[in-house]
């Protein structure tokens, strides 16, 4: 058993490299469509962590203008 994927695995979704970028819906893109949301979502949290908290503001603004 292999530790490391074979050049099989790596062409086992449409025949192409799976890191490949390209343009359409293709099984790359969703691949790099979630590489990209996690780097959002990681930028985002750290964001959030350091005081600028987006969500905290409009929950206040939400809130100021119910009254």
């Amino acid at each position: 058993m292999a530790l490391y994927p074979s050049d099989q695995t790596e062409t086992a979704y449409n025949g192409k490299d799976r890191n490949a970028v390209e343009a359409g819906l293709t099984p790359q893109t969703e691949l790099w469509n979630g590489r990209l949301a996690m780097i959002g979502f990681l930028a985002y949290l750290l964001w959030d962590l350091n005081g600028y908290s987006v969500v905290r503001d409009v929950l206040h603004i939400v809130a100021y203008n119910s009254h």
